[in-house]
């Protein structure tokens, strides 16, 4: 179910808990939310949507990928950088990596750790920021 853009502020800012099997419809929803947006947006977290948990989903630009609980676990080649956020307006400088990896869960909840590289680790990077209640 595509779902309205939280553009709260403050609610932006609440750092996501943890996702469980139990918030896999929550993971349904994102993705379709994102492909309904897909035309001004290339990834969302999932309190983009209003919901706190640790959910993110991106376009990798072949097809989009789903990612519960994800975290870096290393990150090299720092750069900076302007983005924008579909529930913000405007742009803002941040700091980012040109290579992550990234360890995260699956739909089925089995673990992953994988490394992404250029604008693809850009995008998850600032998802993961969301989760973590950081505002760019």
């Amino acid at each position: 179910m595509v779902r309205p853009i939280n553009r709260n502020i403050l609610s932006l800012g609440v750092k996501s808990t943890p996702a469980t099997k139990a918030d896999l419809s929550i993971g349904d929803d994102l993705m379709d939310t994102l492909m309904a947006n897909l035309e001004g947006c290339v990834g969302m977290a999932a309190n983009m949507i209003g919901v706190h948990k640790r959910i993110i989903v991106f376009h990798n630009g072949l097809f989009p990928e789903l990612m519960f609980n994800p975290e870096i676990i290393a990150k090299s080649g720092k750069y900076e950088t302007e983005e924008g956020c579909l529930s913000l307006v405007g742009v803002r400088p941040c700091t980012r990596y040109e290579n992550i990896t990234v360890r995260y869960q699956d739909r089925a909840f089995n673990w992953h750790t994988r490394n992404f590289t250029g604008y693809t680790a850009e995008i998850i990077q600032h998802e993961i920021d969301h989760c973590n209640g950081i505002i760019i």
